[in-house]
């Protein structure tokens, strides 16, 4: 075992000599990790329960139940919060084992946490023990507990992208009830996650022969975990801040109206496209049609098959899907695109183009839980305004084409997220964010997402000023610019 900084080590120190953690020791589980897997537990917040009752860590709700119908019964329930730094997708991890042992102080029942929910940790009826400590697997990098590694490359199926390289620190800061309030999940903070995760991505190596067993140092009362884990994740922050400079952050691959230099743009084959070239998210552009769906489409009009101008509010959807955008795509609705967004587990940097479409976009964040993926952009800051004051969880950003402007005011104005100049048309607009410009937005707490770029030398240079996102119709020359980095 590594020895602990000086503020974990000052947690392992809350509850020397304490009785209940020495029954918590006894019980504590054995994990397996995979042989590659870089963040390993740094402890784990106990609670005991001799009776029934609800679970004080497990943010998505739960009773521990002593005697359910049709298990064995148990005298004595353990519930370990399990803490880790990182997961490969986010900031710090709790995820939980519950054990249940009988009067005669036998192992009758595990259970742990999966993706938000709980299962039984027993295969085929049976618990694997060593002793009096059940043995677990945990997922590569997102550290889901498991009775068997094959639990594991069932749900990998369902991805067609790594979620332990393709997508690592594409969650930034989790937020969650324990930190709110102590900590700031600002789109700088997202991004010194992101950019420290990016750091750590590896690919499985499905050889679960990392043995991990707590230390009895280790198992502290969950109040003192949970008192602790906000100046915690600060501390990540921190150390984050201070090891890793601009050059090195992980920005966002935005494809441009998908991935525009290779399909037609604002597309489910552009949305489809832009994932292959390495995009993280893919820039659409929101109108409503006369009949109210809500359709990825820039212009106010497109051309029917005979000529004719076609406006998109002034037109139903069946009119505009007549017309073909090219190698036979149609027009899309928000509702498609979301669901292609999810097959290619792709977040999504959202303009609204038309007013007539908050009403139809809120309930659809509300619904698909959008506001954990995507950023909502416009040149309308009244309309931003809008959809914060219903979805106040929302990043927004305000696009803007003017230099002179002042950003920092404007997006303080609506509470917006990021600043977005879209400086495409001048030679080198990199040199325009000056380091005052960056400054003064970093010290606003906002974060600076830059216009679609096809330059490649201008893609490194807004790399190396650290910006945290950049659109392009070509997302394989974004990708290119954060391989092509200098190592470290």
């Amino acid at each position: 075992m590594s020895t602990p900084d000086e503020h974990l080590a000052c947690l392992w120190q809350r509850s020397a000599g304490n009785d209940d953690r020495q029954l918590a020791a006894r019980y504590a589980p054995i994990i397996r990790f995979d042989a590659r897997e870089p963040f390993l537990p740094l402890a784990a917040g106990y609670t005991l329960f001799r009776r029934d009752g609800p679970s004080p860590s497990f943010r998505q709700g739960r009773g521990i139940r002593l005697a359910p119908p049709d298990q064995p019964p148990a005298a004595l329930a353990i519930e370990y919060a399990i803490w880790w730094d990182w997961d490969i997708g986010h900031l710090y991890e709790l995820e939980h084992v519950w054990i249940y042992v009988d009067e005669a102080g036998e192992v009758v029942r595990a259970e742990a946490s999966w993706h938000g929910e709980h299962r039984d940790m027993r295969l085929e009826g049976a618990l694997a023990r060593e002793g009096d400590h059940v043995v677990l697997y945990s997922e590569p990098g997102k550290h889901a507990f498991a009775p068997t590694p094959e639990w594991f490359a069932q749900r990998r199926k369902r991805f067609k992208r790594e979620e332990t390289s393709d997508l690592a620190g594409l969650g930034g800061v989790l937020l969650a009830p324990y930190i709110q309030g102590e900590v700031a999940k600002t789109p700088y903070h997202d991004l010194l996650a992101r950019s420290y995760l990016a750091q750590h991505a590896f690919s499985p190596s499905l050889d679960f022969s990392q043995v991990f067993t707590f230390e009895p140092q280790m198992l502290v009362p969950w109040p003192a975990l949970r008192g602790w884990m906000p100046a915690r994740v600060n501390r990540c922050l921190e150390e984050a801040q201070r090891q890793i400079p601009p050059g090195r952050y992980r920005f966002l691959r935005i494809g441009h109206r998908g991935a525009a230099a290779h399909a037609p743009d604002n597309t489910l084959a552009g949305i489809r496209r832009a994932a292959q070239l390495g995009a993280d998210m893919v820039e659409m552009d929101l109108q409503r049609t006369r009949n109210g769906q809500i359709v990825l489409c820039h212009d106010a009009y497109l051309m029917g098959q005979g000529g004719e101008a076609l406006p998109v509010g002034a037109s139903t959807l069946a009119q505009l899907q007549r017309v073909d955008l090219g190698r036979g795509e149609r027009v899309p609705t928000l509702a498609q695109a979301i669901k292609v967004m999810g097959e290619e587990s792709l977040g999504a940097y959202m303009e609204i183009k038309d007013r007539g479409v908050l009403p139809g976009l809120i309930e659809a964040i509300r619904q698909n839980h959008l506001h954990s993926r995507c950023i909502f952009g416009s040149f309308r800051p009244d309309w931003l305004a809008d959809l914060k004051a219903e979805v106040p969880e929302a990043a927004t950003a305000i696009l803007f084409s003017a230099v002179e402007l002042d950003a920092v005011v404007l997006a303080g104005s609506i509470g917006a997220s990021y600043v977005h100049p879209c400086w495409e048309r001048y030679p080198s607009p990199s040199q325009l964010l000056s380091p005052r410009w960056i400054g003064r937005a970093r010290g606003a707490g906002l974060g600076i997402v830059c216009w679609h770029e096809e330059r490649p030398e201008e893609i490194v240079a807004l790399r190396e000023l650290g910006v945290d996102g950049i659109c392009s119709d070509r997302p394989e020359l974004l990708q290119r610019a954060w391989e092509d980095r200098e190592p470290g």
